[in-house]
């Protein structure tokens, strides 16, 4: 059985390379192994300045970590916003193909009560005819 596209669907084929990439990215960072893997790099960097036995090249209180820091949050939060941006107007898809849905199921719901009065109705004549007979008699 086939159906059609869905309006996730819809969404994510209507999607550039850079919308892509900002999602990819905000899941990334939005996830533990991105959390577990960028403190192991900053233990090994801290490790490395404080146990080097020749060559420092960021020494306490690791103002160039502090810089790569800062450049990687200047990136993450615009990107971040262009996702969750992304993701409100998939709610909000979502939201209006729910709508849509709703509005359908009303109105199929609507017409199947009517049907049902009208058998009900149906029968109730159907027994008053019969009992007319019956009293006749």
């Amino acid at each position: 059985m086939h159906h059609g596209k869905t309006w996730h669907d819809s969404h994510n084929d209507s999607l550039n390379f850079g919308q892509r990439l900002s999602d990819r990215v905000a899941n990334g960072m939005g996830s533990w192994r991105f959390i577990i893997w960028q403190t192991i790099i900053v233990i090994i960097w801290m490790a490395a300045n404080v146990v080097g036995f020749i060559y420092h090249w960021d020494v306490y209180p690791y103002i160039l970590l502090n810089l790569v820091f800062s450049t990687q949050a200047a990136y993450a939060a615009p990107i971040i916003m262009m996702a969750q941006n992304r993701q409100n107007e998939r709610d909000r898809a979502q939201a209006d193909a729910d709508y849509k849905t709703n509005c359908e199921a009303k109105i199929e719901i609507e017409e199947l009560l009517s049907k049902l009065n009208s058998i009900e109705i149906d029968k109730l004549d159907k027994i008053l005819a019969i009992l007319e007979k019956m009293d006749k008699k």
